[in-house]
């Protein structure tokens, strides 16, 4: 485990090391995005373009953008029609484990916090995983704790094995692991890898993670690439957005995206746009800046960029937001969310990792969907 002390840029012992130019590229390139330089006539050259460049995409992130969003909108809308057509996909989240090693100041789950920590025997998150799969939906996303001992990688295999059987897609949000044990739950039935690395910043990386894993960023920030070479169909990028500026941790996100699809252009690269939210024994935390005016620039940005991006739209948005940007940007929603340990079949076993926005059933979401004259979308997947 990397303590306190340790060099957050160094690795530990037992974290894999790729050869790879990406983080190099990506934060050399952010070094250089200064946000305020932007004007609006750069904004209408990036807008009057088919196709961005990296300049262009700063500019739509930049605060000169804030005043064309409608147009930027009525493009982006144009762009997701064209790569998804109307279809909007549905999943859900299960937390299997909360037990974390890490001292992340921003987290519910950070090992200091005094919560009720639990970790699904292998009957509960089955009980949990039929629960779900009644409801109709067929994309199931799996959590943990940053904790190896609680939920190691067999742990989670087996309940990756559970999944599989009813569930067409099964994505993992878990601890960076190496390249073989990524192989290794490919093996099992995983197909997608969420890792976000919360800030870009390396200075406000070391600040807000204190102690364990978690603290190594060049590990974290391979992570995807890692799980690419380890077979894994699909990665999710993202920023904790409010942790530091996000403007810049967007375009790193956009960034290192976009890097990864030139250099493994079979791999299926999404978006994510979390925001800080309160959380067990800390109510104030919220994402300073990053308002909804801020977090659908962001989005549209994201999409402009990179139009055949899927982005996902979470339970941290209240409920008039995601309405607003399914089908303009978000072409995957959650629905009926438990951010707890389990709590689907019967009561939750451990506590949430932060306060949710929107608490609607997957019958809600999928008529909300339709009454935008959308098509819900179960699965895009068959598993042979």
């Amino acid at each position: 485990m990397a303590m306190k002390k340790t060099n957050h840029m160094e690795y530990a012992d037992g974290m894999e090391i790729i050869e790879s130019d990406l983080m190099e590229k990506v934060l050399g390139a952010v070094e250089k995005y200064d946000h305020a330089q932007y004007t609006k006539r750069d904004v209408e050259k990036a807008l009057s373009k088919e196709q961005l460049s990296l300049d262009d995409y700063g500019a739509l992130l930049s605060p000169a953008a804030q005043g064309y969003l409608e147009v930027m909108a009525r493009k982006a809308i144009a762009e997701t029609r064209k790569h998804f057509g109307n279809s909007v996909s549905l999943f859900t989240p299960l937390y299997i484990a909360n037990y974390c090693e890490n001292e992340c100041t921003y987290c519910g789950f950070k090992a200091t916090n005094k919560i009720t920590r639990a970790t699904l025997t292998m009957q509960e998150a089955e009980d949990e995983l039929k629960a779900i799969a009644a409801t109709g939906l067929e994309e199931i996303l799996l959590l943990t704790g940053e904790s190896r001992y609680k939920s190691d990688v067999e742990y989670i295999g087996e309940t990756i094995k559970l999944a599989a059987k009813y569930f067409s897609t099964v994505g993992i949000e878990i601890y960076p692991l190496n390249t073989d044990e990524y192989a290794y739950l490919h093996s099992c039935g995983a197909d997608f890898v969420s890792v976000y690395q919360e800030t870009y910043n390396t200075d406000t990386y070391e600040k807000y993670h204190l102690w364990g894993s978690k603290r190594v960023f060049p590990y974290r920030f391979h992570a995807q690439e890692r799980a690419i070479l380890g077979g894994m169909r699909g990665v999710s990028f993202g920023a904790l957005l409010g942790l530091d500026d996000f403007r810049k941790d967007a375009f790193a996100a956009g960034l290192h995206a976009h890097f990864m699809q030139q250099k493994y252009p079979h791999a299926e690269v999404g978006f994510s746009v979390p925001r800080l939210r309160p959380y067990i024994n800390n109510a104030k935390n919220n994402p300073r800046d990053v308002h909804e005016t801020q977090l659908l620039q962001v989005m549209l940005a994201y999409r402009l960029w990179m139009p055949f991006a899927g982005i996902t739209i979470s339970t941290r948005e209240r409920a008039g937001f995601r309405d607003n940007v399914v089908g303009l940007v978000a072409t995957k929603a959650s629905a009926g969310v438990n951010v707890g340990v389990g709590g689907h079949d019967e009561e939750q076993k451990g506590d949430q990792q932060f306060e949710i926005s929107d608490e609607r059933s997957v019958a809600e979401i999928h008529q909300m969907i339709v009454n935008k004259g959308l098509q819900p979308v179960y699965t895009d997947y068959i598993r042979v």
